[in-house]
């Protein structure tokens, strides 16, 4: 049985991964701020990704427990959008440090791990890392950071056996809207569902070893929103 780290694992995106792959038989140890019903071979660690130092904490417990750790998905996330005059200073600071701080903390913290066994991280970011976002710049200059970095680091530990794929999903019929003044156009052409961004994940995991995916982008065949 292979261990998997996964943030944000309890709501949205997160929990359909969760799920995928406790169903690939991946010990899941699930990092949220809460959790709904556990489910077998799935551990839930309690923990605010912002409180570096427990961050810290909980990857030393986890690694002092397992004696293999084969991948890391950085999947939490946050999104405030509007005119970027008009966000609050703390809601950018918790975008840069949800959406690309602790991913980088996270990835440094288990590289030796990785390395050692060959192992893989994950990035989930977004569509709009790849393009110009309106009342979203914050947001999306946060999610083009992680994909940078996703690109560097593959470069940096290739050699060394690592892994490194970043999934790029649009809209996705996911909780991730419930405190945006917009949402998505709720037809099936035009959203995404949470578990087929698990189906990119599991593609991805099921690849030759020979195979490297570094990007995957996931679209509706159309593009539409709606405001509340």
């Amino acid at each position: 049985m292979k261990t998997v780290i996964l943030t944000g694992s309890s709501k949205g995106i997160g929990l359909a991964l969760t799920r995928r792959l406790l169903s690939m038989d991946y010990k899941v140890y699930g990092i949220s701020r809460s959790f709904q019903n556990p489910e077998k071979n799935f551990i839930p660690i309690q923990c605010d990704i912002l409180d570096s130092k427990k961050l810290e904490e909980v990857i030393g417990y986890i690694l002092n427990e397992e004696t293999e750790i084969n991948l890391l998905v950085n999947n939490a996330g946050i999104g405030y959008f509007g005119p970027h005059e008009q966000l609050g200073v703390r809601d950018i600071q918790t975008m840069i440090r949800t959406n690309l701080e602790v991913p980088l903390i996270l990835s440094k913290l288990l590289l030796r791990e990785l390395k050692k066994n060959q192992g893989m991280i994950m990035f989930v970011s977004s569509v709009t890392a790849k393009k110009i976002s309106t009342h979203g710049c914050a947001y999306s200059a946060s999610k083009a950071g992680l994909t940078h970095f996703s690109n560097s680091l593959f470069e940096e530990v290739r050699k060394s056996g690592i892994k490194v794929t970043t999934i790029h999903p649009d809209m996705t019929k996911s909780n991730f809207y419930d405190n945006l003044n917009f949402t998505y156009e709720d037809e099936e052409d035009c959203v995404l569902l949470e578990d087929q961004i698990a189906d990119a994940v599991e593609y991805v995991l099921k690849n030759s070893n020979n195979i490297v995916i570094n990007d995957i982008t996931v679209r509706p065949q159309k593009n539409k929103i709606k405001r509340k």
